[in-house]
């Protein structure tokens, strides 16, 4: 069977989903729509019916896969479970959130051609914002985009927007390498993709604030001390 994925995936999707039953039907049932055929990761690492939901929508598409685990992983281990687990020659990832929509997603995925990974970037200024953060969202996300940018020496205006994709090639050359496993994944996987030579580029979106984010505030401090450790150690 996995030979048989290997010939025809391209594209591998992972969804981090920890206690999403109210929204992770609707949001598989886009991506299998808008990406047929393709592989489509889910990885539920909560204590709620996501799986189960999950598991129920495999069984009608066997191109959903469902990586089930007793014990928070967080959204950084989330995601490397997801790396390891897929097959397709270019790997994407988007918050269960709907944040950034299946269509923008596919746009990340045209713009691959030529480079090693995509990200997209709520502050270009073609992008568009339909819903904005609140006010100490949007500073606190201000602060840590300069604390990166001084820090890491990255380019991006924006390193935490819920939808990347890249080259397997690329990811798998630094899996290895990732020690966060926290929201902070993204820095530390565009920091090494950079440190190796990977062109990078970002792409503008149509972006709306969602409620229900699973991340708070609060785990900023825990981000900023994990990522220190990550660039000085």
């Amino acid at each position: 069977m996995v030979d048989e994925l290997n010939c025809v995936l391209s594209k591998s999707i992972i969804i981090p989903a920890y206690n999403e039953e109210s929204r992770i039907k609707q949001v598989v049932l886009n991506l299998v729509n808008d990406f047929p055929g393709q592989e489509i990761i889910v990885v539920c690492d909560g204590q709620d019916n996501s799986r189960i939901i999950v598991t129920d929508l495999s069984l009608k598409y066997p191109n959903i896969l469902v990586l089930s685990f007793n014990h928070r992983l967080g959204k950084g281990g989330a995601l490397i479970q997801g790396f390891r687990a897929a097959h397709g020659q270019e790997i994407g990832f988007i918050d269960a959130d709907e944040s950034v929509s299946t269509t923008d997603l596919k746009k990340l995925f045209q713009a691959l051609h030529n480079v090693d990974g995509v990200i997209a970037s709520r502050r270009l200024k073609e992008s568009k914002i339909l819903k904005m953060q609140s006010l100490n969202r949007r500073l606190v996300s201000k602060g840590f985009n300069i604390f990166v940018r001084i820090i890491f020496d990255l380019p991006f205006t924006d390193t935490q927007c819920g939808a990347k994709v890249f080259k397997k090639y690329a990811i798998h050359d630094v899996l290895d390498e990732i020690r966060t496993t926290g929201f902070e994944i993204d820095v530390e996987l565009l920091w090494r993709l950079r440190m190796k030579g990977y062109i990078v580029l970002e792409h503008p979106i149509t972006w709306k604030h969602s409620e229900g984010s699973k991340f708070k505030l609060s785990y900023s401090m825990e981000m900023l001390i994990s990522l220190l450790r990550i660039r000085f150690n």
